[in-house]
């Protein structure tokens, strides 16, 4: 895949190697995150599993409280509907292989990033409304 095909969300960078939701298979992309990048808030997928294994640095990762710092090889599964969240508060980026089943595709984060690259604070409903779409619910109210 070539280099303009990544979706960058904020400081985060994604790039998909296999978009799946057009039939509603396997999702695979990679997923930088920089030192202290803001993140998604912590939120379930009603529609879709997925697993987190760490390429490169040390992502910090929870799963229905479970919180690890994962660092190369590493992994943890979120099966359906569990609430999860993700980041990096360590020195060096951190590089995962996300793996989703069914895939929430491509087209998600290019619908995020159109509303968290608008310049100036996210509009938190419009968010809400996008993760909504996809199956995703925000584990607590955005912006309380």
């Amino acid at each position: 895949m070539s280099s303009d095909s990544t979706i960058r969300v904020g400081a985060l960078s994604i790039r998909y190697l296999l978009d799946g939701s057009a039939s509603q298979g396997l999702g695979v992309f990679e997923l930088e995150v920089p030192p202290g990048a803001n993140v998604p808030p912590p939120h379930s997928h009603t529609l879709n599993e997925e697993c987190v294994y760490v390429l490169e640095g040390t992502l910090r990762y929870a799963v229905d409280g479970d919180v690890r710092d994962l660092g190369p090889g590493e992994w943890m599964r979120t099966p359906k509907g569990s609430v999860h969240a993700f980041s990096n508060p360590h020195a060096q980026a951190a590089r995962a292989l996300i793996i989703q089943s069914p895939d929430v595709g491509a087209q998600y984060f290019r619908d995020v990033a159109a509303i968290v690259n608008a310049g100036g604070a996210p509009d938190l409903g419009a968010l809400v409304a996008v993760m909504g779409r996809y199956g995703l619910v925000p584990a607590a109210r955005l912006g309380a």
